[in-house]
This record gives structure tokens, sequence and C-alpha cells, in this order.
């Protein structure tokens, strides 16, 4: 919910590589360009272009279609009308008769008269296109295929236009005359784009994906259509692979260092009192909170969901394990198990607060901050000197950019309990997000004086002097909170956060890639499953040509990532690199110039 946990580094990750130049490698062959993601987002930092409507038109006749900007737009086909001439010469309508001409008698005329007879057609296929006579021009354009010695992939390209346009539209035939265009000349956007939108409106979204970002590409990012269709499909393969993933995959814990963040995020509380004949549910109960209290998260889990079914005895025990149960199943996403939980344990003792917390976290996961703030309300009822209470209703506060008001929660958790460092932390992140420069920094100096043992304030004040681009200072504050961090007893587990962050800074303060590289790695020794050293790494990997690497951060983010948005974003760069991938390999030949229009990006 905030800068406090591993999620807001990746926050940060994602927002820093869209605001640092969309463009990256497109291909394995091409040389390093700039962090950014993948060239599909490109597109969407400039403005409209992509020329005329025949732009995209076969080259060979480029220069008749010259004035084709005037033309007006087909209903159906995106990329408007396909005719290179303005109408047919009266020559050629004389000289192509309707009489349909049969094989034998085309072989025995002369090639120079078949390639005239094959010019009229297809001109007099675009009159009939242009009348929308969709059934017409297809016929024209295959008797013009018929005649010719040899076939113009224009041929094939405005007789699928014809078959888009059909109602109802006939894509199988569209995608074959397409493909023959391509056979004939590989780089023909307007076959790409038509051969794209049939292999989409067949849900064949993969394919669909690989010729829009071809065409993209090819077009030089210059076709605003093209790169829309590019984003357009893209999501919804992402989309239909994450409800693939989601409905099968099974729920499993965070990383180390999002779990030891979210519990973090509450004051330790002591041990309940065992009744005087307590149950093995009982025992059970507080071995998985002594767990718990060691950072031994899959153990106090598995304990947890044990004391439950062995039963327990009094209802305040009850009330904790249905606590302690519905986080767990919070942080695996399971939210309305989660939900239920709370609700019971609710019920049973109204007055634990922490629980009301919880479920204000519930309700603001499904986007209800209005049921969230009745929570904290009720907390308050039962409890109003609970810190708590304050602190993370500041943090609902914090995340709806209220900074103001929830400067104000946390400085009322700091009043009721001034030794939870998070609670100074977020006072002085929020005052800084307010525009209170010095109030900020004069919060982090005292709270690094109350705290000089503990990582989070050097790690969070580093990421306030990185923001305003105090490089060296950052560095060293995030070198403080990893020695710090690397020489404390164990448990709990060491925050890899500052190994993260201190390779960003690296980055943009030297554009150390392989600096920055070293840290993620050492993110990820502490913490393999750390999603914020995943996700830069991912993007470090690309623009470095290491496309194999990415593609597997790639995949490991998506494995990792906890909530629907994350794991879209994650497959979302995952398809987009795959596609150029797959577009490199098509046309090696490409990877200079994308090299040249990548860094003509920054």
């Amino acid at each position: 919910m905030s800068s406090s946990t591993s999620q807001g580094v990746v926050e940060r990750v994602q927002s820093f590589v869209s605001e640092n130049k969309r463009a990256v490698l497109i291909g394995a062959a091409a040389a390093v360009v700039a962090i950014g993601g993948v060239a599909y987002y490109a597109s969407t930092s400039r403005g409209p272009g992509g020329g005329d409507a025949e732009k995209g038109e076969y080259k060979k006749d480029k220069k008749k279609g010259s004035k084709s900007s005037k033309k007006r737009k087909t209903v159906k086909d995106a990329d408007g009308p396909i005719l290179e001439e303005r109408s047919p010469r009266v020559a050629d309508v004389a000289e192509a008769e309707d009489v349909k001409l049969s094989a034998e008698e085309i072989v025995q005329m002369p090639d120079e008269e078949r390639t005239k007879v094959a010019a009229s057609l297809k001109a007099k296929g675009n009159g009939a296109y242009q009348q929308r006579k969709y059934s017409i021009a297809a016929d024209l354009y295959t008797r013009a295929i018929e005649v010719t010695p040899k076939p113009e992939p224009v041929f094939f390209s405005n007789r699928a236009a014809c078959y888009v346009n059909m109602s109802p539209p006939q894509y199988e035939k569209v995608i074959e005359d397409c493909d023959e265009a391509l056979k004939l000349d590989a780089s023909y956007v307007k076959a790409l784009n038509r051969r794209a939108t049939a292999l989409e409106a067949l849900e064949r979204v993969e394919e669909a994906l690989r010729d829009f970002t071809a065409a993209t590409i090819l077009d030089k990012f210059q076709n605003e259509s093209a790169a829309q269709s590019t984003e357009r499909v893209l999501k919804k393969l992402a989309s239909q692979k994450v409800q693939e993933i989601l409905s099968s995959r099974d729920r499993h814990l965070p990383s180390q260092t999002f779990v030891s963040a979210y519990f973090g995020a509450f004051r330790p509380r002591p041990l309940p009192q065992l009744p005087e004949n307590p149950s093995q549910g009982d025992h059970t109960l507080i071995l998985s909170l002594e767990a718990l209290a060691a950072s031994d998260y899959t153990h106090s889990l598995t304990l947890v969901n044990e004391a439950v079914e062995q039963g327990i005895s009094w209802d305040a025990g009850k009330a904790e394990a249905l606590n302690l149960r519905g986080t767990y199943k919070f942080l695996m996403t399971d939210v309305t198990g989660a939900k239920e939980d709370f609700l019971a344990s609710i019920e049973l003792q109204p007055s634990l607060t922490q629980t009301w917390v919880k479920i204000a976290s519930v309700y603001m996961e499904q986007g209800d901050p209005k049921k969230a703030f009745e929570c904290f309300e009720e907390a308050i009822k039962h409890n109003a000197d609970d810190p708590d209470i304050y602190y993370h209703r500041g943090q609902v506060l914090f995340i709806m950019n209220e900074f103001a008001d929830a400067a104000e929660n946390y400085t009322k958790s700091t009043e009721l309990d001034d030794q939870f460092v998070f609670s100074h932390i977020q006072l002085a992140v929020a005052q800084y997000k307010s525009g209170n420069l010095a109030n900020s920094m004069a919060t982090f100096r005292r709270t690094l004086k109350g705290f000089p043992q503990r990582s989070e304030p050097q790690n969070y004040y580093g990421e306030l002097l990185l923001d305003q681009q105090r490089f060296e200072d950052a560095v060293d504050k995030f070198d403080r909170a990893i020695e710090i961090e690397l020489s404390r007893p164990k448990p709990p587990p060491v925050n890899a956060l500052p190994q993260v962050n201190k390779g960003l800074a690296l980055y943009q303060w030297k554009q150390d890639i392989g600096a920055a590289e070293h840290c993620c790695q050492e993110a990820l020794k502490i913490d393999p499953e750390c999603e914020a050293a995943v996700a830069t790494l991912a993007q470090l990997s690309l623009q470095q040509g290491k496309i194999d690497v990415a593609m597997e951060m790639f995949e490991k983010q998506a494995s990792l990532a906890r909530s629907e948005p994350e794991l879209m974003n994650a497959l979302t760069y995952q398809f987009a690199t795959k596609a150029q991938v797959e577009f490199m390999t098509r046309f090696p030949e490409m990877a200079n110039q994308m090299s040249q229009i990548a860094r003509s990006m920054m």
C-alpha cells in the first residue's frame, strides 16, 4: 500500500521503466538501446502519424498512389482504400473485355499482353471496390491473378480487402490471400495488417500480435492505428492468459520480503493466554504464533490450519486463529476466504481491532474505500488508543493521495506509540508527497537518529534522495541499510529491497548496467522471490540483449505476481518481447535500423 512494502518498489521499477524513454532492445542482434519496456510502447510517446491512407500500399505502385490522402476510408477495412489509381483508364477498360479467358487462351497470350490485361482487370477491380461492390471486385482481382504472368502482392492484398468487407467477412480467405502476398513480399505492411485483423477476429490472438508487431516496426512506429492495434491485441492476449493462470494455479505465499513487510506493518502483540485445560488445537495455535514471530511463515501457515482443524477451545483463541488464517489467505490472494475468516473472527471477538483493520484492507482490495473507513470507525469504537488503527487508516489515505490526512493519522499513531518505525517513515513520505520537503527531511533525520539500528529509515530516506536525483547521497543511504540488514541476527529474514534500490540508483546515476544487475542478483541471493529484483533484472536484461534471461525473468515475475494487475503487467512485457524476438528472427536485416529508431526515441 506504500513504499514500505516490496510492492512499492515494484511499482517504482515500472514507473522508472515507463518514464525513461519507451524504447528497448528490439532484437537480439541489435546493439544496446534504452531501458524501458518493449518497442510497442514507443509509439505511445509520439503523436498520431502514419501519413496518408495508402502509404502502406505495395512499393512498386507507390508513385501512382501519391494523392491517396484524399481518398475515403472504407467501413470495415481499417487500412482504408487500397487503390493505387484514381480510376481505370479508358483504354485499359476497352482492352479488358468482360469475357473470361480460359486457361488455354491465357497460356497462348504473350507476357506483355497478359500483364496489360491483368493491370486493366486490377484497375476495374479498384473501381468496383470504390463502389463497395466487393464480390465483383474480388472476382476481377481473381481474374487478374489468373492472367498475369507474374502475380504482384497487391493483387492478393486487394482481394483480401474485399473479403474483409464482405458480409459476413470471409476471414479464412483473407488469411490465405495475405499469406500469398507475404510470400511475394515479406515486408508488405498492409498485408500484415489485414492478416492480423483476420487472425484477431478468429481469436488467433498470438498470431495477430505477431503480425501487428511486425507491421508497427516496419512502419517505424509512424502508423498510429497499427500501434494501437498492437497494444489492443497484446492486452487481449495477456488478459486471456491471466484468467487461465489465475483459474489453474495453486495459491502460495508471496516472497519472504513481501510477507515480512506485511506482518511488520502491525505492532507485535503478546501471545494469547491459554485456558486452564487447553486442547491440542490450542497448543498448535501457540506454535503457529511462535513460528510467525520467528518469521517462519510457511510453518506458521501449516500450523494455524492444523489448529483450526483440531479445534480451539476458547473464543478469543478461535478469533486469533481466524485472524491469522485470514491474513495468510489474503496474502495468497484468496480475498473471499480471507473476508470470511475475518468476519468470523470479529463475530467471536469484536474488540480485536487488528481484525477490523484487516477487513478494511479487504474492502480496499475490492475497491470499496467507504466500507474500509467504516471498519476503521468500528475499530476506534472498541479501542480508540490502538495506534495500528491510525497507521493503517493513514496507509489507505496515502494510496488515495490524501497526503495531508494520511500525515495526520501517522502523527496520531506515533503519539500513541512512538516506537513503531513505520509510522515515522510514512509520516516523512506523506510530508514529501504533500510538497513539504523541509518537514519531510526533518522527520527523516529524527527517525534516523531515533532508530539507528533499523535499516528501513536509511532505505526510504534513500528513496527520497533518489527522487531528488541526489544519487551519491542515496547510494550512501542504501549502503548503510544493506550493512545494517546483513549485520543483524537472524531471524527475521534479511530485507532485499535496499539492494534493488541501490541498483536503480547506480543505473540512473551512472548508467552502470553491470552494477545494477549485480545488485539485483545479490537481492535474489537474499530472497529468491523478490519481485522488485526480478522486475528490474528483466528490464536490464532486455537492454543488454540478454533476451533469454529477460524472458526467464518475465516468466518468473508472472509466477510471483500476487494480484491480477501485477500478473497482467508481467505477461504484457513477456508477450511483447516474444513478438519482437520473432520479428527479428524473420527480419534480421532490420536490427541496425531498429537500434537507430530506439535511440531516436531516447
